[in-house]
């Protein structure tokens, strides 16, 4: 089994920052992409970031120059540290990873996180 645990989400105020943290964890061979999907109210799921196992790294243009994508292979955890904060990217963030359980699985499985809100206040 494969879980996804998120943390850091919350309320601030526009111009503020947060740090958002996925934690993988179970029985995982290994991690290709991590990414960060944002959910606004009444809207679709969203990209906001991803990053592959060689840290590349794409960003929605929304939110390219104030949010950083990271990942610690080592603990199997991506961060999203979100800064300047805008009241536009209030939503709950979804934390999606794509796992390969064992050396002879073929092909990568996408795992979700359960969400965390995110606020920003004006």
């Amino acid at each position: 089994q494969v879980q996804l645990v998120e943390s850091g989400g919350g309320l601030v105020q526009a111009g503020g920052s947060l740090r958002l943290a996925c934690a993988v964890a179970g029985n995982i061979f290994d991690i290709s992409v991590m990414g960060w999907y944002r959910q606004a109210p009444g809207k679709q799921r969203d990209l906001v970031a991803q990053i592959t196992s060689g840290g590349n790294s794409y960003y929605a243009d929304s939110v390219l120059g104030r949010f950083t994508i990271s990942r610690d292979n080592a603990e199997d955890t991506v961060y999203l540290q979100m800064n300047s904060l805008q009241p536009e990217d209030t939503g709950v963030y979804y934390c999606n990873v794509d796992v390969r359980r064992s050396s002879s699985d073929t092909y990568y499985v996408p795992y979700w996180g359960q969400g965390t809100q995110v606020t920003v206040s004006s």
